[in-house]
């Protein structure tokens, strides 16, 4: 649980702080100026500590409360910059466009693909149908992890898979990478 004891700030603050840099695009140096304007003189590394400290905790929480996708995913890999560095975007939506999991590596390849899917399914329910691009790191991924199972994943292999969340998807690791 957040552990606010020997905090000096009020805890109201410290979430507001926390809630604005997680949902929008802001430094640290910004909150610092935002509560400054409402009488809140605060330095940008506690508030970088604050961050630190309650965000995995916060993220924790906030999974078991997670509302369960469907059963059938959308899934495919996207090659973005981070911080300079080019990564590449594994991400899962539903049919209805409710963003599964994603993932950040630095490779395209069957061991990404794996943990990319061995995550996914820990955090949520093992899919029925998974429609993917046509990698052959993924769909070899999707076989090692059928050769466990009696009730296989069907997979159906597209040229390009589409779906809605990638724009909002995109602005949320973008925000999480600063």
């Amino acid at each position: 649980m957040l552990d606010m004891k020997r905090m000096r700030f009020p805890i109201e603050g410290i979430l507001v702080c926390i809630r604005w840099y997680a949902a929008y695009p802001l430094s640290y140096r910004h909150l610092e100026e935002m509560m400054v304007e409402r009488g809140v003189l605060v330095d940008h590394s506690t508030i970088g500590r604050w961050a630190s400290r309650s965000l995995p905790i916060l993220d924790k929480l906030f999974h078991q409360h997670k509302r369960p996708v469907g059963s059938s995913w959308r899934m495919d890999e996207t090659y973005i910059k981070v911080k300079g560095v080019w990564k590449y975007l594994y991400r899962a939506a539903d049919k209805e466009g409710k963003t599964v999991d994603f993932l950040l590596t630095a490779k395209r390849d069957k061991a990404a693909a794996l943990h990319f899917f061995e995550k996914a399914m820990r955090n949520n329910d093992v899919p029925d149908k998974v429609t993917m691009d046509k990698s052959g790191a993924n769909k070899a991924a999707i076989h090692e992890i059928n050769a466990d199972k009696e009730s296989p994943i069907l997979v159906r292999q597209v040229s390009d898979v589409q779906f809605e969340p990638h724009v909002t998807l995109t602005d949320q690791i973008s925000t999480l990478a600063r």
